[in-house]
């Protein structure tokens, strides 16, 4: 069954077409990917999709009464908002879905925090769940995710992963991360200027998609050139003087000019932008340049890492792996030497060059234009041992002339990463760390940031969840994993799968850990005579049960009466112990087996 169709969408900004006549359909059951150049709409298709938005022109229809939820990029919540609430405020009837919120606050793993801890204390990766909850409590048939996997550590991302590619409902997903699309979807929508009417579909997954876009563009250029020959044998044919008395050469004259026309639109989707990436290097980079010895560090007892030594020198190609809380930020920053550690050395080589770009972009001043982020005063940037115009070194990075007086804060998130880099590369670097450089980029760019990357003379020390963009630049993994007993062990990889093949290995070993002591325990567990007391207990069980269920069912019905809704107080206070009086019933019951086990061991 079809759930939402658009036919002819058209949608502009200030004059510029993102796209026109796209038309798309969504099924039950498929799971589509969203992908496309920064800049081409794929974020505003889906407000649009969502209804929060509205096209220039064109139409989108959805199955009557669709249950659609939206998770946007950068989820947003009220102010003191608790993770109950959050979970609850876009269902139809709250009280209804008071079971559900419950629920998915538990298949998310958010019990760890309470419900009534507030969103805004959650870290980025946390918030992403507490809004997938939001979406989910209103039990979707189909789900639009924006981007879902960043501020995701590569542990969510594989539960996420798991999570959508058995999903019962459908879903459209904008995502980068070439291996999340592989994984969850069965369908991608390409929406690039390139392509004919904006928009291709492709059957199957990301795979299928690269070889059909490759034979897409390869027809376009061949078209291209077909079109070039034909226009130049009419252009030549008309200097010649040809008269248009005649109908028939009128009409060539006038076929020549729509030709001249369609060249150019050819070839402008043909025109192959790319961002120009090239780190400064040093002319000097000796063999030493961070030398991490013996060391150990520690927060309130908690040990992070111990013993750890670890060479960094020009050929290090090393990323960082492991969950949020892992340690992998303290880590960069002792490298760095903005944090000690509790003992061992962190040495850097004299005078060091480090190019840092951070997480959140810190270094980016949001209220001042993209121009004056590059270039505070005057007109021209020194790059690689000249002067540049700082327009003309921005055009490298595809910023028109217009955005260029756009504050930053006006940018898509892809724009603020390539103008991070943009600034990195106007600074001499022996060693780049870059924490979570792909976010919000374009594959083209992930692609032109993986090469430069790999010719860059220096060091590189990478954290990223974009899976396959660490297989492609790192050639070393080191692996921060999370022990049982909180402690973090360290362990190194050639490449992410060979670390995902141990990752699960150790899941397999801690759950058969799990079931050898529950097997000990329960072997070593004796029958144990029932006290008086909890004879007595045993004997008046089921009659405390039965009163507190009949009780249960008493506040139920109140709760439900309209004199009662209406009353936002009272209902609060019915609900709060609606939930008491059903936790007390189930650890009666689980009270009662355990006794009724006892009595008979004692038996």
């Amino acid at each position: 069954m079809l759930l939402i169709n658009t036919h002819k969408l058209e949608k502009s900004f200030a004059g510029k077409t993102l796209f026109k006549n796209v038309s798309l359909g969504i099924e039950e059951g498929e799971r589509v990917g969203l992908v496309g150049p920064n800049g081409a709409g794929k974020s505003t298709l889906l407000k649009i999709l969502a209804g929060t938005m509205t096209p220039n022109s064109g139409d989108v229809t959805a199955k009557k009464g669709l249950r659609l939820g939206y998770l946007e990029q950068t989820p947003t919540f009220k102010k003191d908002e608790t993770i109950l609430d959050a979970v609850l405020s876009k269902a139809e009837d709250p009280h209804e879905a008071i079971g559900s919120a419950y629920e998915w606050i538990a298949r998310l793993e958010l019990t760890q925090f309470g419900e009534n801890f507030l969103v805004s204390d959650l870290s980025g990766g946390w918030k992403k769940r507490v809004a997938l909850a939001r979406e989910l409590v209103r039990d979707p048939e189909l789900l639009l995710l924006d981007e879902p996997t960043n501020h995701l550590d590569v542990s969510s991302i594989m539960w996420l992963e798991d999570f959508l590619s058995r999903a019962p409902f459908a879903t459209l997903t904008i995502t980068h991360d070439r291996l999340f699309l592989q994984r969850t979807v069965n369908k991608i929508f390409d929406l690039d200027p390139k392509n004919p009417n904006y928009l291709i579909s492709t059957t199957g997954g990301y795979l299928e998609y690269l070889e059909e876009k490759a034979i897409l563009l390869a027809g376009q250029e061949q078209k291209e050139l077909a079109m070039k020959n034909t226009l130049r044998r009419e252009t030549e044919w008309l200097r010649r003087g040809a008269k248009a008395r005649l109908t028939k050469q009128k009409a060539r004259i006038d076929r020549a000019g729509t030709l001249k026309e369609d060249v150019e639109e050819l070839s402008a989707k043909n025109a192959a932008r790319k961002v120009k990436i090239e780190f400064k290097e040093t002319d000097r980079n000796p063999q030493k340049l961070i030398e991490v010895d013996h060391v150990t560090k520690a927060y309130d007892g908690r040990v992070l890492f111990s013993d750890f030594s670890y060479l960094v020198t020009p050929k290090t190609r090393l990323a960082l792996l492991g969950d949020n809380g892992s340690g992998k930020s303290t880590l960069i920053r002792m490298l760095l030497q903005q944090e000690a550690p509790t003992s061992g050395r962190v040495v850097q080589a004299d005078k060091l060059k480090v190019a840092y770009f951070e997480q959140n972009r810190e270094t980016l001043k949001p209220k001042e234009s993209v121009l004056k982020n590059i270039c505070p005063d005057g007109d021209y940037v020194h790059y690689q041992g000249q002067y540049v115009f700082a327009r003309s070194y921005l055009e490298r990075f595809l910023f028109n002339r217009q955005q260029m007086d756009l504050p930053v804060e006006k940018l898509s998130g892809g724009e603020q990463s390539r103008l991070r880099l943009a600034q990195l590369m106007l600074n001499e670097a022996q060693v780049l760390i870059l924490d979570e450089p792909t976010n919000d980029l374009d594959v083209a760019t992930l692609t032109v940031l993986e090469d430069s990357l790999k010719e860059f003379t220096g060091a590189v020390i990478l954290v990223t969840h974009d899976r396959f963009f660490m297989d492609q630049v790192a050639s070393d993994i080191l692996a921060l994993h999370k022990n049982p007993d909180g402690s973090t062990s360290m362990e190194r990889f050639a490449g992410y799968l060979q670390w995902e093949e141990w990752f699960e290995e150790q899941k397999e070993l801690q759950a058969q850990e799990l079931k050898k002591e529950k097997k000990a325990e329960k072997a070593a567990a004796k029958p144990v005579k029932l006290s008086f007391k909890e004879k007595f207990e045993l004997e008046n069980m089921e009659a405390n049960i039965f009163e507190m269920e009949e009780k249960l069912s008493n506040l139920q019905t109140e709760a439900g009466k309209p004199e009662v809704v209406s009353q936002a107080s009272k209902v609060q206070e019915l609900f709060a112990e609606i939930s008491s009086l059903q936790s007390k019933i189930e650890t009666a019951y689980a009270r009662w087996a355990e006794l009724e086990k006892k009595s008979q061991g004692q038996a």
